[in-house]
């Protein structure tokens, strides 16, 4: 592996905006500094003032692979997410088969071994029948144990109490939950499907999916955390009435219960169902717009920890079924960064607030060893940002295997120019440089 030199960039690190050079050496962050010698460097990038951010680690994607290669590969969309600057991400284990085995787990970290740019981990399943097998799970080499509280496919919802009791009081590991109360969404379905049958919009989604399954599914996977001390990570947040749940007493490092938020839940929101229809159905679903309002304000005031994307890809043709049919999830791993850094260009955020969240914030959740920062002997997962360049989502530069986007003829106001994965350049001005493998990630626990 080349030595590396990016010289003259605006780092953003820790909460402070600096230039400096970065040395890379055997994959790894050598040294930061002021100046350094060009001596045995067989690769230099003239960062001339962009912005240097530590690589996006993205907690929450779907990248369908096996089971669902129609909508997906762990190759495809890997290399989409390495253009929108994402250098780790974690998968969920609802493909097909769900990953509710040691083997099956064990299958998906081979395909990533040998065909994912990005760092990665899987996510190990949970069913109503497979408790003894997820224990079995180890908390340094794998992220964590996804629960579905809500509708989900296959053998994957969870709705037993007893074995949510037996998962919470057992798990060494980290519990990422789905939070949506299967109950609440059934009786909504009956009542709508009555009421407007195959007339059915994504306008309803949110009626469907509404503030009290969210808050009842939510509250129940903090009590039981709180009751057994469990390790509990309640994803993608949509509510403004599940934010009392969350604590910003103490530093995210000592937090036993976390939470995280989705760029589609922040950019979005119900009024948009009228243009946008099946394209923003998911699950949890966008709701109305000061819920928005408020999950903004808690990213800032540190009750929501983290910002991912829930990239859920399905086929064009999927998503032009009518609603009741039309499956829930959009993909995004391509423009969170860009997604972000609009936020910022609009006042809304700082981008020392944005690499905290989506780089920092992820690494300490899961602790993860040696990423998420800028640090001589952390890996060298970096991002160089020109926020002076535009970008506009065209379908030509879509890189989803799905073809499509819901940000298609959006213009943000910058670009990610290059992408660092483990110390390899892979991505430079909309080129791939090489295949170079993406590594599983490791956790200090």
């Amino acid at each position: 592996m080349p030595k590396l030199l990016i010289k003259n960039a605006r780092l953003v690190n820790e909460g402070q905006i600096t230039d400096v050079n970065v040395l890379i050496e055997d994959g790894f962050i050598a040294a930061i500094g002021p100046g350094m010698p060009t001596e045995a460097v067989q690769q230099v990038i003239d960062a001339d003032g962009k912005y240097l951010l530590p690589g996006i680690i993205d907690d929450q994607v779907h990248f369908r692979e096996p089971g669902l290669t129609h909508k997906a590969h762990i190759r495809s969309e890997a290399r989409a997410a390495v253009a929108g600057g994402v250098t780790s991400f974690m998968e969920m284990p609802n493909t097909i088969p769900n990953a509710l085995t040691q083997e099956l787990l064990a299958d998906k970290y081979t395909i990533a071994a040998r065909s994912s740019l990005a760092n990665y981990s899987f996510f190990m399943g949970v069913s109503n029948h497979n408790i003894a097998e997820v224990l079995k799970t180890d908390p340094q080499t794998v992220c964590g144990v996804k629960v579905f509280m809500g509708a989900s496919t296959g053998d994957m919802l969870v709705d037993d109490k007893h074995v949510l009791n037996e998962l919470f009081r057992e798990s060494n590991m980290l519990i990422a939950t789905h939070c949506e109360d299967e109950a609440t969404v059934r009786a909504n379905v009956a009542r709508y499907k009555a009421e407007y049958g195959e007339s059915a919009t994504a306008a309803l989604h949110p009626l469907i999916r509404n503030e009290e399954a969210c808050l009842i599914s939510s509250s129940l996977a903090v009590e039981l955390a709180k009751q057994h001390n469990t390790r509990l990570h309640v994803l993608h947040i949509t509510t403004a009435d599940e934010l009392s749940l969350f604590s910003n007493s103490i530093p995210l490092t000592e937090k036993r219960i976390t939470s995280e938020v989705c760029v589609h839940h922040l950019w979005f929101d119900s009024w948009d169902y009228a243009t946008m229809g099946n394209q923003i159905k998911c699950n949890p679903a966008i709701k109305a717009p000061h819920h928005k309002e408020a999950l903004l304000a808690a990213l800032l005031d540190d009750r929501l920890d983290i910002i991912a994307t829930d990239h859920a890809p399905h086929t064009w043709a999927e998503k032009q079924q009518p609603y009741w049919q039309a499956p829930a999830g959009l993909p995004l791993v391509q423009h969170p960064l860009l997604m972000m850094l609009e936020f910022v260009r609009q006042g809304k955020l700082d981008i020392e607030t944005v690499v905290r969240k989506m780089c920092h914030a992820p690494a300490d959740c899961f602790r993860i060893d040696r990423r998420g920062y800028i640090r001589e002997g952390y890996w060298a997962d970096l991002v160089l940002v020109d926020v002076n360049q535009p970008t506009t989502v065209t379908k030509e530069n879509i890189l989803y295997q799905c073809g499509w986007s819901p940000l298609e003829g959006q213009t943000f106001g910058a670009t990610v120019t290059h992408t660092i994965v483990s110390g390899n350049l892979v991505y430079e001005n909309g080129q791939f440089l090489n295949d170079a493998p993406g590594q599983r990630m490791r956790f200090s626990r």
